[in-house]
């Protein structure tokens, strides 16, 4: 069954959408983007999401093209049609179709942005088995450009550093630069030492994860201590527990990292409870 997916205005099947080849966001990677998940057809952190899209679009100077109001009714709509209970929707704005390539920004008077959202359906996302088992992860060097805070379409070193993983036979890869753990590839991350939640303060370094956000928002209301702070890979490897966050896998324990265990080698309390806690008022509180 096809799905339907919204291109600039319109529902169509997903065969029938189609971005021009002028695209900056095909020809320079001039585009942002979000993730946002669905539970029990509903949307977790969505307020979260578009503040963040309002940031990354001001930062690189290009305007919303729609309100929040009829975002979220897009968004909506789209879980509707495609008959959503788990998974995600996936919005990606880009500086538009400018008639030809040019490094200029064209003027948004005359060129207006692209808007495309889609959704991806993935039962058990809740249920992910390996929230039990935990993940394994390598580290490698983070050469990516210096304004990581901004949520761009920039992701080919994140998709090289998934493929390294894999080929070292592990799931995932944490950054690291000047001898600090940046995040992972697409998640942000955290070690625990002593009870203590210890992650990378917010800077241009890192993404400004909205799962970030609430779990550390939850870890403090359930009395939790938290120091944010760069953290090396010897000292995650020395850690009691290891996790990262994302929006579509929430909290997920992390049991290795560059060959040596985290810990006993298998989930620890901490990431245990915070992805209880994040599940469950994720829940109360989606749309």
């Amino acid at each position: 069954m096809s799905r339907t997916v919204y291109v600039n205005g319109e529902y169509l099947p997903e065969a029938e959408a189609t971005v021009s080849i002028f695209d900056r966001g095909f020809l320079m990677a001039d585009g942002v983007y979000e993730v946002t998940s669905v539970l029990g057809g509903k949307l977790l952190d969505f307020d979260g999401h578009f503040a963040r899209l309002e940031r990354s679009l001001r930062e690189l100077d290009m305007a919303c093209p729609v309100t929040k109001d009829e975002l979220l009714a897009i968004h909506r709509e789209l879980v509707a049609q495609n008959g959503i209970d788990e998974g995600m929707v996936y919005l990606q704005v880009t500086r538009g179709n400018p008639g030809d390539r040019d490094f200029s920004f064209p003027d948004p008077a005359t060129t207006p942005s692209t808007l495309v959202l889609f959704t991806q359906s993935k039962p058990g996302l809740a249920d992910n088995p390996t929230a039990k088992t935990g993940i394994k992860v390598i580290s490698i060097e983070d050469i990516r450009w210096g304004r990581r805070d901004i949520k761009t379409v920039q992701l080919l070193y994140p998709s090289m550093g998934k493929m390294m993983a894999k080929k070292a036979g592990c799931d995932d890869a944490w950054m690291v630069e000047d001898g600090f753990v940046t995040e992972g590839t697409s998640n942000n991350a955290y070690i625990v030492k002593g009870g203590r939640i210890i992650t990378r303060n917010l800077g241009t370094d890192i993404l400004h994860g909205i799962t970030r956000a609430a779990v550390l928002r939850m870890a403090q209301e359930a009395q939790m201590e938290i120091e944010e702070r760069p953290f090396t890979v010897a000292e995650a490897q020395a850690a009691d527990e290891a996790f990262f966050t994302s929006a579509s896998a929430f909290v997920l324990p992390v049991v290795e990292i560059d060959g040596a265990a985290v810990g006993t080698g298998a989930p620890g309390p901490v990431a245990a409870r915070l992805r209880e806690i994040y599940l469950d008022e994720s829940r109360k509180t989606a749309v």
